[in-house]
């Protein structure tokens, strides 16, 4: 019996800038927008709810699995690219060296290619561990538009540049193939 599996691809919410990625919360407007997730994905049947160890990530989908009554799985492999180990002087320009050559990275940073290999293996690893199931995923825009490049190439760097935050996108499987992707996400 061949079974599909649903991974809803969620991009955080908006958040209050800091320069502790990993505890960086969302703002006002994050926390009003995530609630608004919540509800657009109440109408699902989830299963699993999972999470980027970064607090944005799970606070955008916090609500979610509140509401289905279910932990928050952190798997460290949805968590954003690593662009650079120092701040860097110009972010367009940056973001966009890595994606016009996917095996070039900043000092201490990730390229494209190591980004997407560490994504690609969080999302086959749920695939095969919830296969069958509805999964949410909280996450970060460059890994999810990596992820999503890697199994349709459509989904590229103005693909990236599209994205909303938050934003959604859910991805239907069967055996790991991709069949369909439809944004769930509007502006309200």
């Amino acid at each position: 019996m061949v079974l599909q599996t649903t991974l809803v691809l969620v991009r955080h919410a908006h958040s209050t800038y800091t320069s502790d990625e990993l505890g960086r919360p969302l703002s006002s407007k994050g926390f009003s927008d995530a609630v608004q997730m919540s509800e657009l994905l109440q109408k699902e049947s989830i299963d699993v709810v999972i999470s980027s160890p970064y607090k944005r990530a799970i606070q955008t989908v916090e609500g979610i699995a509140e509401f289905f009554d279910l932990d928050v799985v952190i798997v460290d492999g949805f968590k954003e690219r690593t662009l650079s180990g120092q701040p860097v002087e110009d972010f367009d320009v940056a973001i966009r060296a890595v994606w016009e050559n996917p095996a070039f990275s900043w000092n201490g940073g990730e390229s494209n290619l190591i980004a997407q290999q560490r994504g690609v293996e969080a999302t086959l690893n749920v695939l095969d561990l919830y296969e069958g199931k509805y999964i949410v995923v909280g996450t970060h825009g460059n890994i999810m538009a990596l992820i999503m490049n890697y199994f349709d190439e459509h989904y590229d760097f103005r693909f990236w540049n599209t994205l909303g935050m938050p934003d959604a996108y859910k991805l239907t499987f069967e055996n790991k193939k991709l069949l369909e992707v439809n944004r769930l996400w509007t502006e309200i």
